[in-house]
């Protein structure tokens, strides 16, 4: 494993290269259940600068993510060389989650792919930088990205996606508080990028 000082341009070329990124975050409760989530989708993960990174987030059945940015800040993202040289790219830092009524949201939606569903942005203030062998990771192929949440999302239509969000998303599978789609919420203490300027990244 090598540590690196920041995002430079190989490890951004290589992530902005990935179609799939795996995204880990836990509750303060011991008993809590720790959250490991698969993303896909091109155009859904943006480079912000050398310290930062963001990603659209799409309305889906879960909420952990959510919940436990607003509880806590603490999240990995880690990508994965699944084509060419082995490699594996882990992003440690505090993340805080901008939902559709906060007013930066529009600021960050540009950056992004226009997928329906968004229920919000991830922006992550990154801490830590590395990446490891990945030799045990097998090859596969990226044949396409499926477009089943796509047209889910696009047949609920925008009142029967706040209707699934009230309903499905408002809290974690421990109880904790997520994602309101009618108000404002509260959010983890983070310094945000100031004028976000990225390339998206599947």
């Amino acid at each position: 494993m090598k540590l690196h000082d920041c995002i430079d341009d190989r490890l951004r070329a290589f992530i902005e290269a990935q179609h799939l990124f795996f995204v880990a975050t836990a509750p303060l409760d011991a008993d809590g259940h720790v959250n490991l989530s698969p993303k896909g989708l091109d155009g859904t993960f943006a480079v912000l600068d050398e310290h930062s990174v963001a990603y659209l987030d799409l309305t889906g059945s879960g909420s952990e993510t959510v919940a436990h940015l607003r509880e806590n800040g603490r999240i990995t993202v880690m990508f994965c060389a699944f084509e060419g040289p082995p490699n594996i790219v882990r992003l440690h830092g505090t993340g805080r989650y901008i939902t559709l009524h906060d007013v930066e949201f529009d600021s960050y939606r540009g950056l992004f792919a226009d997928h329906p569903g968004a229920r919000g942005v991830v922006v992550v203030d990154v801490e830590r930088v590395s990446d490891s062998c990945g030799y045990a990771v097998p090859f596969m192929s990226h044949e396409a990205d499926r477009d089943l949440l796509t047209r889910w999302a696009g047949n609920r239509g925008e009142e029967g996606l706040a209707t699934y969000r009230a309903t499905k998303n408002a809290a974690s599978i421990d109880g904790l508080p997520a994602l309101d789609p009618t108000t404002p919420t509260p959010q983890h203490t983070g310094q945000s990028p100031t004028a976000p300027v990225a390339t998206g990244a599947s």
